[in-house]
């Protein structure tokens, strides 16, 4: 197969149920070069590139490669072309191991001993990239970002002339942020060519060579990032400028919300992932947990919540025992939770907007009467969710799966905060919003918190960790290696703390 020198996009639209996803989209990009992709959350990103990898065929237009038009009607032929694309929504069969899923996904795996076959070549490709992850693990026992690094080495393994990376660092630590932006410069500098979906200007900015931004599915901006800055692309993405530095407010800290005590808990390969962890969480606080993906952060998010058994210790809400209890009983105690991963534990797919707005809370009075759902207070609430958060639907009629992975996340935070919560866990709550989502959930995040509520925020994205969390603990193979206030100065050394290197005893007071 002649290796892709130019691909062109001309004249794509596509259409769903009437609403416009892309209309007259013109794209192209060439060997040895990174092009950005920009937009708000349901701007048509997504299904333009999921156009290109043939999941989606277009209502109009052409695909060229090489000057040539082409058609392309499925993944595989896709991957014949030279097109690999790693997507937002991870494409894993969650009960089959790493390498079962890689096999299943590389173009060359023979029809006789798969895995036996294929498992020097995976190992050698991940020592060569640095992705350490135990091929023979399942899916479902990987963290979000272990199973990012899985998506990222199918599509690389089949060695893609064009690789698509759909909002790729959403979950990967600062680290391995660096290590695939090192790939992709390699993978420029011998002739491959990439189109790279991100929120994070600072990435675009960093790594593209042209950027180009959609709005309501049309292209509204095009420039090379030489020529531009991130206000500019905010401003093209938005219509406004954006703040990038939210202010936190000093508050006076309240009375105590949250108590873990010495809690352990069981990880999915039945080794402990939690150890003897404790921290205490007050009204008017945000209490941040820090640290490399798969040191234990969703095992303990799972305990306080409800979800995943707590071995042996306590966690106690307003001085009540909630230890194992079920999420129902724990909900009804004041804590409310935005799961690491959304599709899987924060909707119902298969629903409505209007059903999934009122999950976990349908048994509410204003909602409920006996037996029967008020579907008038119901779909008021909805609208008010919609309206408040942003969410881009055309009807609260529409099932949830037909959202962009951007707005389910809308949906989700509106429906968690909505009934104002004493305790709000939020696992990567920014994860795949665009910047201005993000700007808005993030001052109300601080909004909650002045208003009374205590919030517990997991998340890689130290810069959100810094700007909106008044203490921050840094979590390295289940333990606990730091507590600090945010403007603690030993936080210069929060790199090695996640690496473990560096413990600090929390009656060990800062040095001034």
């Amino acid at each position: 197969m002649k290796k892709i020198q130019r691909l062109e996009m001309k004249a794509i639209s596509k259409s769903f149920h009437g609403i416009h996803a892309n209309q007259d989209i013109n794209l192209f990009v060439e060997s040895g070069e990174i092009l950005g992709l920009l937009g708000e959350n349901g701007a048509g990103k997504t299904t333009l590139m999921n156009i290109l990898y043939g999941l989606y065929q277009p209502d109009s237009g052409q695909i060229k490669i090489n000057d040539k038009t082409i058609r392309i009607n499925n993944p595989i032929e896709s991957i014949n072309h030279g097109i690999g694309m790693v997507h937002q929504h991870f494409m894993l069969v969650q009960n089959h191991s790493v390498i079962e899923n890689i096999a299943l996904g590389y173009k060359d795996t023979p029809f006789f001993f798969p895995k036996i076959k294929i498992k020097d070549k995976v190992e050698q490709f991940s020592r060569q990239f640095d992705f350490h992850i135990d091929i023979t693990k399942k899916i479902w026992q990987l963290s979000a970002g272990e199973q990012q690094r899985v998506e990222i080495i199918k599509a690389l393994l089949n060695g893609a002339d064009l690789l698509i990376l759909d909002e790729p660092t959403s979950v990967l630590t600062p680290l391995e942020i660096k290590e695939l932006i090192y790939i992709l410069r390699e993978m420029k500098a011998k002739g491959h060519m990439i189109i790279f979906i991100s929120h994070k200007l600072d990435e675009i900015m960093d790594i593209c060579d042209r950027v180009l931004v959609l709005q309501k599915g049309r292209i509204v901006g095009a420039a090379d990032t030489k020529d531009t800055d991130k206000k500019s692309l905010a401003r093209m993405m938005v219509g406004r400028d954006v703040v990038f530095n939210i202010n936190r407010e000093k508050l006076t800290k309240g009375k105590k919300t949250l108590s873990v005590e010495n809690i352990n808990v069981i990880g999915d390969k039945g080794l402990l992932a939690v150890k003897n962890i404790s921290f205490e969480l007050f009204k008017n606080e945000i209490f941040g947990i820090a640290g490399v993906s798969g040191n234990g952060q969703r095992e303990l998010a799972e305990a306080i919540t409800g979800i995943r058994p707590i071995l042996s210790g306590k966690v106690k809400m307003n001085g009540q025992d909630i230890t194992n209890k079920g999420p129902r009983h724990i909900y009804d105690n004041g804590v409310s939770h935005v799961p690491e991963e959304r599709i899987r534990f924060g909707i119902a797919p298969g629903l409505f907007l209007y059903d999934n707005a009122i999950l976990k809370q349908h048994h509410l009075k204003k909602f409920s009467q006996r037996y029967f759902l008020k579907y008038d207070q119901v779909k008021n609430h909805t609208k008010t969710i919609v309206k408040e958060f942003k969410v881009s639907t055309h009807s609260i009629n529409n099932q949830i799966r037909n959202l962009s992975g951007g707005n389910i996340q809308k949906l989700i935070l509106g429906r968690e905060i909505s009934e104002q919560p004493q305790l709000l866990v939020a696992s990567h709550p920014t994860y795949g919003l665009d910047v201005g989502a993000t700007e808005f959930l993030r001052k109300h995040l601080l909004e909650i918190r002045k208003q009374g509520s205590a919030v517990l925020l997991f998340s890689e994205d130290l810069e959100e960790i810094f700007e909106l969390c008044d203490r921050i603990a840094v979590i390295f193979n289940g333990e606990i290696m730091a507590v600090l206030d945010s403007d603690d100065k030993r936080f210069s050394d929060i790199g090695l703390m996640m690496a473990g290197s560096i413990r600090i005893d929390p009656m060990e007071k800062q040095e001034c």
